[in-house]
Protein backbone atom coordinates (compact mmCIF):
# COMPACT_ATOMS: atom_id res chain seq x y z
CA UNK A 1 0.00 0.00 0.00
CA UNK A 2 0.91 3.34 -0.70
CA UNK A 3 1.42 5.57 2.46
CA UNK A 4 3.45 8.44 1.43
CA UNK A 5 2.01 11.89 1.15
CA UNK A 6 3.30 12.23 -2.41
CA UNK A 7 2.02 8.76 -3.11
CA UNK A 8 -1.34 9.56 -1.30
CA UNK A 9 -2.01 12.78 -3.62
CA UNK A 10 -1.42 10.76 -6.57
CA UNK A 11 -3.83 7.91 -5.24
CA UNK A 12 -6.13 11.23 -4.87
CA UNK A 13 -5.88 12.37 -8.44
CA UNK A 14 -5.64 9.08 -10.87
CA UNK A 15 -7.64 7.04 -8.35
CA UNK A 16 -6.41 3.58 -7.12
CA UNK A 17 -6.48 1.63 -10.04
CA UNK A 18 -4.84 4.19 -12.60
CA UNK A 19 -2.30 4.40 -9.89
CA UNK A 20 -1.49 0.25 -9.88
CA UNK A 21 -1.39 0.65 -13.55
CA UNK A 22 1.40 2.94 -13.72
CA UNK A 23 2.90 1.56 -11.32
CA UNK A 24 3.29 -2.20 -13.44
CA UNK A 25 4.13 0.17 -16.37
CA UNK A 26 7.33 1.34 -14.40
CA UNK A 27 8.27 -2.11 -13.27
CA UNK A 28 7.36 -3.42 -16.71
CA UNK A 29 9.40 -0.45 -18.09
CA UNK A 30 12.48 -1.57 -15.59
CA UNK A 31 12.86 -4.86 -16.08
CA UNK A 32 12.74 -4.39 -19.82
CA UNK A 33 15.98 -2.24 -19.48
CA UNK A 34 17.85 -4.68 -17.17
CA UNK A 35 16.82 -7.67 -19.93
CA UNK A 36 18.36 -5.15 -23.03
CA UNK A 37 21.00 -4.72 -20.90
CA UNK A 38 22.35 -7.63 -20.53
CA UNK A 39 21.83 -9.05 -24.02
CA UNK A 40 23.72 -6.32 -24.99
CA UNK A 41 26.85 -7.21 -22.80
CA UNK A 42 26.13 -11.30 -24.03
CA UNK A 43 25.99 -9.62 -27.35
CA UNK A 44 29.73 -7.62 -26.37
CA UNK A 45 31.62 -11.30 -25.02
CA UNK A 46 30.17 -12.56 -28.11
CA UNK A 47 31.46 -10.87 -30.28
CA UNK A 48 34.93 -10.38 -28.80
CA UNK A 49 34.43 -14.26 -28.50
CA UNK A 50 33.95 -14.66 -32.13
CA UNK A 51 36.79 -11.60 -32.79
CA UNK A 52 39.46 -13.73 -30.39
CA UNK A 53 38.38 -17.03 -32.39
CA UNK A 54 38.95 -15.90 -35.94
CA UNK A 55 42.76 -14.30 -34.13
CA UNK A 56 43.28 -17.64 -32.63
CA UNK A 57 42.82 -19.54 -36.06
CA UNK A 58 45.12 -16.86 -37.82
CA UNK A 59 48.03 -16.85 -34.95
CA UNK A 60 47.78 -20.90 -34.51
CA UNK A 61 47.34 -20.38 -30.79
CA UNK A 62 46.47 -23.99 -28.97
CA UNK A 63 46.20 -25.10 -25.74
CA UNK A 64 49.64 -23.94 -23.88
CA UNK A 65 49.55 -20.98 -26.15
CA UNK A 66 51.33 -17.82 -24.47
CA UNK A 67 49.58 -14.57 -25.52
CA UNK A 68 49.74 -10.89 -23.96
CA UNK A 69 46.80 -8.66 -24.90
CA UNK A 70 48.06 -5.13 -25.06
CA UNK A 71 45.90 -2.12 -23.90
CA UNK A 72 43.39 -4.74 -22.77
CA UNK A 73 40.86 -2.38 -21.36
CA UNK A 74 37.67 -4.51 -19.96
CA UNK A 75 39.39 -7.37 -20.28
CA UNK A 76 36.62 -8.95 -22.52
CA UNK A 77 39.17 -9.83 -25.59
CA UNK A 78 41.82 -10.91 -22.92
CA UNK A 79 39.15 -13.04 -21.01
CA UNK A 80 38.27 -15.08 -24.63
CA UNK A 81 41.82 -15.14 -25.46
CA UNK A 82 41.88 -17.18 -21.69
CA UNK A 83 39.26 -19.61 -22.67
CA UNK A 84 41.13 -20.38 -25.98
CA UNK A 85 44.85 -20.96 -24.45
CA UNK A 86 43.30 -22.96 -21.45
CA UNK A 87 45.16 -24.03 -18.02
CA UNK A 88 48.22 -24.84 -19.36
CA UNK A 89 48.27 -21.53 -21.36
CA UNK A 90 48.78 -17.89 -20.40
CA UNK A 91 47.36 -14.35 -21.57
CA UNK A 92 49.15 -11.17 -20.34
CA UNK A 93 46.90 -8.44 -19.70
CA UNK A 94 48.78 -4.80 -19.87
CA UNK A 95 47.09 -1.20 -19.68
CA UNK A 96 48.32 1.44 -18.62
CA UNK A 97 45.38 3.53 -16.47
CA UNK A 98 45.29 2.75 -12.74
CA UNK A 99 41.66 2.59 -12.50
CA UNK A 100 41.23 0.43 -15.30
CA UNK A 101 43.99 -1.68 -14.36
CA UNK A 102 42.00 -1.77 -10.69
CA UNK A 103 39.10 -3.39 -12.42
CA UNK A 104 40.92 -5.68 -14.80
CA UNK A 105 42.54 -6.88 -11.24
CA UNK A 106 38.97 -7.29 -9.66
CA UNK A 107 37.48 -9.10 -12.75
CA UNK A 108 40.35 -11.87 -12.48
CA UNK A 109 40.02 -12.67 -9.08
CA UNK A 110 36.15 -12.48 -9.12
CA UNK A 111 36.30 -15.08 -12.15
CA UNK A 112 39.56 -16.66 -10.77
CA UNK A 113 41.15 -16.77 -13.64
CA UNK A 114 44.91 -18.60 -12.87
CA UNK A 115 46.02 -18.28 -16.42
CA UNK A 116 45.84 -14.30 -16.55
CA UNK A 117 48.10 -11.74 -15.65
CA UNK A 118 47.31 -8.31 -15.23
CA UNK A 119 50.77 -6.01 -16.04
CA UNK A 120 51.26 -2.09 -15.77
CA UNK A 121 52.74 -0.93 -18.81
CA UNK A 122 54.59 2.26 -19.48
CA UNK A 123 54.34 5.00 -22.57
CA UNK A 124 57.38 3.40 -24.14
CA UNK A 125 57.35 -0.08 -22.21
CA UNK A 126 55.07 -3.25 -22.34
CA UNK A 127 56.48 -4.42 -18.68
CA UNK A 128 56.40 -7.82 -19.94
CA UNK A 129 59.47 -9.99 -19.63
CA UNK A 130 62.11 -10.75 -22.63
CA UNK A 131 61.13 -13.74 -25.20
CA UNK A 132 58.11 -14.80 -23.16
CA UNK A 133 55.45 -14.73 -25.62
CA UNK A 134 54.26 -16.92 -28.38
CA UNK A 135 51.83 -14.49 -29.84
CA UNK A 136 50.93 -10.47 -28.88
CA UNK A 137 48.26 -8.72 -30.63
CA UNK A 138 46.87 -4.93 -30.02
CA UNK A 139 43.52 -4.27 -30.78
CA UNK A 140 42.86 -0.31 -31.96
CA UNK A 141 45.64 0.92 -29.53
CA UNK A 142 48.44 0.76 -32.06
CA UNK A 143 47.16 4.48 -33.34
CA UNK A 144 47.78 5.65 -29.82
CA UNK A 145 51.27 4.81 -29.31
CA UNK A 146 52.90 8.16 -28.76
CA UNK A 147 56.51 6.34 -28.74
CA UNK A 148 56.24 3.83 -31.31
CA UNK A 149 59.35 3.03 -31.94
CA UNK A 150 60.48 2.54 -28.54
CA UNK A 151 57.81 0.59 -27.73
CA UNK A 152 57.79 -1.62 -31.05
CA UNK A 153 61.15 -2.87 -29.70
CA UNK A 154 59.63 -3.82 -26.80
CA UNK A 155 57.01 -5.92 -28.16
CA UNK A 156 59.58 -7.44 -30.42
CA UNK A 157 61.88 -8.23 -27.08
CA UNK A 158 58.60 -9.47 -25.42
CA UNK A 159 58.10 -12.72 -28.56
CA UNK A 160 59.63 -15.69 -28.73
CA UNK A 161 61.79 -16.17 -31.96
CA UNK A 162 59.04 -17.26 -34.49
CA UNK A 163 56.56 -14.97 -32.16
CA UNK A 164 53.46 -13.19 -34.16
CA UNK A 165 52.59 -9.97 -33.38
CA UNK A 166 48.66 -9.10 -34.71
CA UNK A 167 47.60 -5.33 -35.05
CA UNK A 168 44.02 -4.61 -35.63
CA UNK A 169 43.71 -0.91 -36.61
CA UNK A 170 41.77 0.93 -38.71
CA UNK A 171 42.45 4.30 -40.96
CA UNK A 172 42.26 7.51 -40.19
CA UNK A 173 38.17 8.20 -39.96
CA UNK A 174 36.38 11.64 -40.35
CA UNK A 175 34.32 13.05 -37.01
CA UNK A 176 36.82 11.52 -34.84
CA UNK A 177 38.63 13.87 -32.32
CA UNK A 178 42.78 13.26 -33.12
CA UNK A 179 44.84 11.49 -30.72
CA UNK A 180 46.97 14.05 -28.80
CA UNK A 181 50.89 13.43 -28.73
CA UNK A 182 51.23 10.82 -31.38
CA UNK A 183 53.18 10.96 -34.60
CA UNK A 184 51.74 13.53 -37.34
CA UNK A 185 51.87 10.86 -40.09
CA UNK A 186 48.97 9.47 -38.57
CA UNK A 187 46.91 11.45 -40.57
CA UNK A 188 44.16 11.69 -37.74
CA UNK A 189 42.23 9.40 -35.24
CA UNK A 190 43.26 5.86 -36.72
CA UNK A 191 46.25 4.92 -38.71
CA UNK A 192 47.42 4.19 -42.65
CA UNK A 193 48.31 0.09 -42.58
CA UNK A 194 51.29 1.47 -44.85
CA UNK A 195 52.15 3.21 -41.46
CA UNK A 196 51.89 -0.22 -39.04
CA UNK A 197 54.20 -2.34 -41.16
CA UNK A 198 56.61 0.57 -42.55
CA UNK A 199 56.83 0.56 -38.65
CA UNK A 200 57.10 -2.52 -37.64
CA UNK A 201 59.45 -4.21 -40.72
CA UNK A 202 61.77 -1.36 -39.20
CA UNK A 203 61.79 -2.80 -35.82
CA UNK A 204 62.38 -6.20 -37.38
CA UNK A 205 59.45 -8.01 -37.85
CA UNK A 206 58.44 -10.37 -41.16
CA UNK A 207 54.97 -9.27 -42.45
CA UNK A 208 53.21 -12.93 -42.80
CA UNK A 209 49.41 -11.97 -43.46
CA UNK A 210 47.22 -9.20 -44.47
CA UNK A 211 43.54 -9.02 -43.70
CA UNK A 212 41.61 -6.60 -45.18
CA UNK A 213 38.37 -7.66 -44.22
CA UNK A 214 38.24 -7.46 -40.29
CA UNK A 215 35.40 -6.89 -38.32
CA UNK A 216 33.78 -3.47 -37.98
CA UNK A 217 35.60 -2.27 -40.73
CA UNK A 218 39.06 -2.71 -39.46
CA UNK A 219 42.65 -4.46 -40.69
CA UNK A 220 44.42 -6.94 -39.40
CA UNK A 221 48.07 -7.23 -40.18
CA UNK A 222 50.38 -10.13 -39.21
CA UNK A 223 53.42 -9.76 -38.60
CA UNK A 224 56.49 -13.02 -37.32
CA UNK A 225 59.59 -12.72 -35.33
CA UNK A 226 62.22 -14.46 -37.41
Amino acid sequence: MLTSPFAGSLTSLLGEGAMNVMMKRNLLLLGLACALGTTFAARVRGEAGEEVGRLAELMGWKAGTIVADIGAGDGKYTFAAAGRVGAAGRVYATEIDAKKLEELRNEVAKRKLANVIVVESKEVDTNLPAACCDAIFLRRVYHHLTKPVEFDANLVRSLKPGGRLAIIDFPPRAGLEPVEGVPSNRGGHGIPQKIVIEELSAAGLKVEKIVDDWPEDDYCVLFVKR
